[in-house]
């Protein structure tokens, strides 16, 4: 009570240190890196991540493209090409034309070589940057590059690609957090009784965003999908809060006419219920923290620190707002608009049999459903881009004129014998899908020896720790044919050389695709034994934590099984997420009926008119509480062009809706058939009679 009294008596300085703090925060979200490249997230120490990163060492060669030049002469492409070498951070540019003076002319290549690299009417040119993939020197030497090669020029290549995602997410981000606002700020309007107070509480929530985005600064940078989520989830996960302390005040203002008193006993109430209700939302995201691959880690440390300034904004500086704008708010106040609950509550009650037989016969299709959607999952992080952004129809024009749909890398101990070298490339380009190798010996063959090559030539692609070779593929990455191609490839690198590493685009996503699938497995379980415990010591039971969770994951099942029957595919990332999220977010509405349900039967009330009292008690808060996550979400899902961001947001929207109708239709016939089993496996219950 102290606390929530010095609250009350600081509330202007509460206001001032908020807007000075609001500054510092500013600046900090406008400073921290954000991150557009999946791969980075993926384990340091598996084999393709060590080869890329002594790839970048060993031959300063880290992010790599093609470029593909379309109805235009060798002279003018020869201009371009010299341009390119001169752009900084390009470290090696290889192209294969007939013009004089390049470094590697047709007469000293084999004839094949050269057509692979040339159409009648275009030409392939690979470029080499001195940099990794995701770095902001290597963005800027591609934009650079689309710049001076004007739009006969076609680069593709994962820098291309998070080039187009970052310039699409930094134009859509401000209209993901106004339609969330706007879209929020209609539900409440309409839900709550007062037309001023939504207003009061986006002012507070959004303060309370600008310090969660702020004190990213600290840890250097965050994914795009979590600069992207943060906002919109933070906004949606914590405005319940607000909507207790405001009704929580309202019903204490009825008992003690001193407006200030009101308020100290409504912060010490409202702390004590958004405390237990937050705990289970942060767990969810902390469960993500448990992934190999990082970016888990990355969404699940910013949003449960969201939900920490969500609660820490709840009691400090909106009890403070409402203070000082309490004489508008009073005057802005109407009826409420959503009817009293007791007939539906009371219908619900009754029909419970038959709600039980319809959630019986939804288990097996959500099952099946959700099972095959996890299994439909996709893992090429350009398929999350509109049709004709500059990458996609790059990578298009890559696979049609010259049937490359990705490329790998080799790393070869630079002494292996040439012989073996030949016959390695030669076992390569047997297998399925490889249409070349590139290497010093294709590049040279028989008729020059290596020997008399200037070092300018050789150290190309070749120096003291390692040899690189080129192997392009005409499989797309994170397909199942690439997939078998990279173990075959990897089978052929291990006999001829052990300490070989094959790595690249496709490989990579190989290696993030065992990885998340572990993950997953992981996180559910992480996700909900945190839950169960949480469960478990709150409403000290041991029956209620399968109960709320098995209403809970029905619901999640549902919501991710529902992509399979509707011939939909999700990013891979999309089930970890919304998983978890869906659980901590939502078991909030089961936590506050179960408490409700509990309180009435140890009052002495009857099966029946408990729960029917704790439905139609719960069923405005579980409406704004899920209607809120909804509006927040919706408005993203059919506005964003990015499918991630999209996908996501749609299945949050969706998965609020589903577990909000769940626990108010299916939760209270729960326990109705449970009711006897809880009464004996819950403390404070056992004595109470098993009355109808």
């Amino acid at each position: 009570m102290k606390f929530a009294k010095s609250i009350v008596k600081c509330r202007v300085p509460i206001l001032i240190l908020t807007v000075l703090l609001l500054i510092p925060a500013v600046f900090g979200m406008a400073a921290t890196r954000v991150n557009y490249d999946m791969l980075t997230y993926l384990p340091e120490d598996i084999d393709t991540v060590i080869g890329q990163n002594e790839l970048l060492e060993g031959f300063d060669k880290g992010a790599f493209t093609f470029l593909i030049f379309e109805n235009m002469s060798d002279k003018d492409v020869a201009k371009l090409k010299k341009e390119v070498e001169n752009i900084e951070h390009v470290e090696t540019v290889l192209w294969y034309d007939a013009s004089e003076g390049n470094l590697l002319p047709k007469e000293v290549l084999p004839d094949k070589l050269y057509q692979e690299f040339n159409t009648d009417h275009s030409t392939m040119m690979a470029v080499f940057f001195d940099t990794s993939t995701s770095e902001d020197a290597s963005m800027t030497a591609v934009k650079e590059i689309r710049s001076k090669c004007g739009e006969q020029c076609f680069v593709s290549g994962m820098t291309a690609l998070v080039v187009d995602l970052r310039e699409l997410c930094e134009k859509e981000e401000a209209t993901y957090v106004a339609l969330a606002v706007i879209l929020a700020l209609v539900m409440m309007m309409f839900l709550l009784d007062n037309f001023l107070t939504p207003f009061v509480f986006l002012l507070s929530i959004g303060a309370m965003i600008l310090l969660n985005l702020g004190t990213n600064f600290f840890f250097g940078e965050i994914s795009y999908i979590t600069k992207a989520l943060s906002a919109v989830l933070q906004l949606a996960v914590t405005m319940d809060y607000s909507i207790f302390l405001w009704n929580s005040y309202n019903e204490q203002c009825n008992y003690y006419p001193d407006k200030k008193e009101a308020m100290a006993v409504a912060i010490k109430s409202t702390f004590t219920s958004i405390l237990g209700s937050s705990v289970t939302t942060i767990a969810g995201f902390a469960a993500l923290c448990f992934m190999s691959f990082t970016l888990g880690r990355d969404l699940g440390i910013v949003m449960a620190k969201g939900v920490i300034f969500g609660v820490l904004g709840c009691v400090t500086l909106l009890p403070a707002m409402i203070l000082v704008l309490d004489k508008p708010l009073q005057k802005t106040r109407h009826k409420a608009l959503l009817p009293a609950m007791n007939n539906a509550a009371g219908i619900i009650v009754k029909r419970f049999p038959v709600l039980l037989i319809i959630a019986a016969v939804l288990v097996l299709p959500a099952l099946f459903g959700y099972t095959k959607a996890n299994e439909e999952v996709y893992y090429d992080i350009g398929l999350c881009l509109p049709e004709d952004m500059n990458y996609v129809v790059s990578h298009d024009k890559l696979s049609e004129d010259f049937n490359i749909a990705s490329t790998h890398m080799l790393l070869i101990d630079p002494a292996l014998p040439r012989k073996d070298v030949y016959k390695m490339i030669e076992e390569m380009e047997r297998v399925d899908g490889v249409k070349y190798v590139l290497g010093l010996e294709t590049l040279i063959g028989n008729r020059i020896p290596e020997e008399v090559l200037p070092k300018s030539v050789t150290g190309l692609l070749k120096n003291e720790k390692y040899e690189l070779l080129l192997l392009n593929s005409t499989y797309r990455p994170t397909s199942d044919e690439v997939n078998r191609q990279i173990d075959e490839l990897n089978q052929i690198l291990k006999k001829y050389d052990e300490t070989g590493k094959l790595i690249g685009e496709a490989p990579c996503m190989k290696d993030m695709t065992d990885i998340t699938g572990h993950d997953f497995k992981v996180v559910t379980a992480v996700s909900i034994l945190a839950v169960f415990l949480i469960i478990l010591l709150v409403e000290k039971s041991i029956s209620l934590p399968f109960i709320l969770i098995a209403v809970i994951e029905l619901g999640i099942f549902i919501n991710l099984g529902l992509p399979h029957y509707l011939g939909q595919s999700m990013s891979f990332i999309t089930p970890i997420c919304i998983s978890t999220i869906e659980l901590g977010a939502t078991v909030d509405y089961a936590i506050l009926m179960t408490t409700r349900y509990k309180a009435e039967r140890m009052s002495g009330r009857n099966r029946n008119n408990a729960i029917t009292t704790a439905l139609s008690a719960s069923i405005p808060s579980i409406l704004v509480s899920g209607m809120g996550l909804f509006a927040s979400t919706f408005g993203v899902a059919l506005y964003s062009d990015i499918e991630i961001i999209s996908s996501m947001c749609m299945m949050l929207a969706r998965g609020a809706v589903i577990s909000m109708l769940l626990v108010i239709l299916l939760l209270p016939a729960m326990f109705m058939l449970f009711d006897k089993v809880i009464c004996k496996t819950t403390l404070g219950m056992t004595g109470i009679k098993d009355e109808k």
